[in-house]
């Protein structure tokens, strides 16, 4: 979560294949009050790494681009807030079934730009609720107490958890929650897994060393992590 206040500018990353395109979304942007273009990207894998780069809040996210598409990039977990841009009003329903904030067909005018972006700072913010886990559920949202989670996972793009018996998948990173969860006493053990410490019930450091959690699971403890690990558990 960020902990910027939420009437800061919005920091937006603009990416479409074409230049002009780029360019005239970014003077809108520039003549929006309340936001402000970062950077640009003209393809998706240039889009992602710049979203590891800049950390913006929004992406205005042209749909049709080579390498990878904006519905590509909109799916990986580390995409912040979208705005979709395409000149094709069938790639609508593909678009909001991503929880995008909004769906402007080009060309894009200023006034419903900023309408979309309006969109955007109503649901923006630093929370006061970091344990809340939204996990979609086809068109339902559902909210997920972090605190009655054991551990998460690493799934492919997604990361998985357990929770009242039932195996769920959020769209969120890893490293993101780990950011916000360790106020909460989550432990990163390994690359691939968060553990809530007072899952923990037992430590062993056989083979390298491994938490054991309440349910008998046992999750490996990194080297990188062991010495860490160790001391938030008061183990020797």
């Amino acid at each position: 979560m960020s902990d910027r206040d939420p009437t800061d500018a919005m920091r937006v990353l603009v990416v479409d294949d074409e230049p002009i395109a780029r360019a005239r979304i970014a003077r809108m942007l520039g003549r929006i009050d309340g936001a402000e273009a970062v950077g640009e990207a003209g393809d998706g894998v240039e889009a992602l790494a710049q979203v590891a780069a800049l950390r913006p809040d929004v992406l205005v996210l042209d749909i049709d681009m080579p390498k990878l598409d904006g519905l590509a990039v909109a799916e990986d977990p580390s995409a912040p807030a979208v705005i979709f841009t395409t000149a094709h009003a069938q790639h609508a329903l593909d678009a909001f079934e991503l929880d995008a904030f909004d769906y402007l067909l080009k060309p894009i005018g200023r006034d419903r730009l900023a309408r979309a972006l309006d969109k955007v700072r109503a649901r923006r913010g630093p929370s006061d609720e970091p344990w809340r886990i939204v996990v979609r559920d086809g068109s339902v949202k559902r909210f997920v107490d972090a605190r009655a989670v054991d551990a998460f996972h690493s799934d492919h793009k997604y990361v998985s958890f357990c929770f009242e018996g039932e195996t769920l998948l959020c769209r969120e990173s890893l490293d993101g929650l780990e950011a916000r969860l360790a106020e909460l006493g989550f432990l990163r053990v390994n690359r691939g897994a968060l553990v809530r410490r007072d899952a923990v019930a037992a430590y062993d450091a056989a083979a390298g060393g491994a938490v054991v959690l309440r349910d008998g699971a046992r999750v490996p403890v990194s080297r990188r992590a062991a010495a860490s690990i160790r001391q938030a558990l008061g183990v020797a």
